[in-house]
């Protein structure tokens, strides 16, 4: 029964799925064994965690048991399943943007019209680093982004999911204007790549915020992954999906969106450099 319910959830055809090769296959193979036997999978993950990964879950809880906590692990895995299909797809890429620093910004245009953006980058810290700042370190993100007002992680879901509210910064030239999200992230582990993933989700507990616009991420994922040639730096792809709500002009939305990509690494970067 199980099986059945991903399948449908995640939406991932079985074509689709034999033309896939590489890191995002991998991925694939490891998410839909943590879904379908997570007591093999925890096993797997018990005897063969490589060691540059094991304090990765020193600040998280307990893995989930109750029903509730199995669906936001479900849903988080279904949404990176989601996102790196969308990836893993070569047709319609469109090249947007090129900067001197070799970050590359392509757009590919998704049903019902809606762009999504990858941004593609090297960034000068190693894969343990990428992910202690952006999953285990997720709510001080705004100390060295401008953009983001604050992250709050209203939900630890076992060692690999947290649901989170996120507020953007009301910042000079922003032309989408200040918003918040209501967002389920998870994180999936290889052993020179971590896979980040995350969508909108509705929680009755805590509806749309007075004062903003509730926008939706997703599917959506960050893939980080060592430079086979130096350990210290990492490839970063980015694929960003959000539907910014309110009534905002597509060509404003489009326009709005790879600058985000592009002012995140920018502060990104001068973190790393700092620390």
């Amino acid at each position: 029964m199980l099986p059945a319910v991903v399948k449908l959830c995640c939406g991932i055809s079985y074509p689709h799925l034999r033309s896939m090769t590489g890191l995002q296959h991998t991925a694939l193979a490891v998410i839909g064994l943590e879904i379908i036997d997570p007591q093999r999978w925890g096993r797997i993950q018990h005897h063969r965690r490589p060691q540059a990964f094991l304090n990765f879950n020193e600040h998280t809880k307990p893995a989930p048991a109750t029903e509730d906590e199995l669906f936001y692990v479900q849903q988080g895995r279904c949404a990176m399943s989601k996102a790196l299909s969308i990836l893993e797809d070569k047709e319609g890429w469109k090249h947007e943007i090129t900067e001197s620093n070799g970050d590359v910004i392509c757009s590919k245009v998704m049903p019902g019209a809606r762009k999504v953006f990858k941004l593609e980058a090297v960034l000068e810290a190693s894969v343990e680093e990428l992910y202690d700042l952006l999953f285990v370190r997720v709510e001080e993100m705004h100390q060295w982004n401008p953009c983001i007002q604050q992250i709050k992680v209203l939900k630890h879901v076992g060692p690999e999911t947290i649901v989170t509210h996120d507020i953007s910064a009301e910042t000079a030239g922003n032309l989408i204007g200040q918003r918040d999200f209501l967002t389920v992230r998870h994180s999936c582990k290889q052993k020179s790549a971590v896979f980040l993933g995350g969508e909108a989700i509705q929680l009755e507990s805590f509806p749309p915020q007075a004062g903003f616009v509730r926008a939706e991420d997703g599917p959506t994922c960050i893939i980080i992954r060592a430079l086979d040639e130096d350990s210290t730096k990492s490839r970063f792809t980015w694929l960003l999906n959000i539907d910014v709500k309110g009534w905002l002009p597509k060509s404003i939305v489009n326009q709005a969106l790879p600058r985000i990509q592009l002012d995140f690494t920018r502060h990104l970067r001068k973190h790393l450099s700092l620390s």
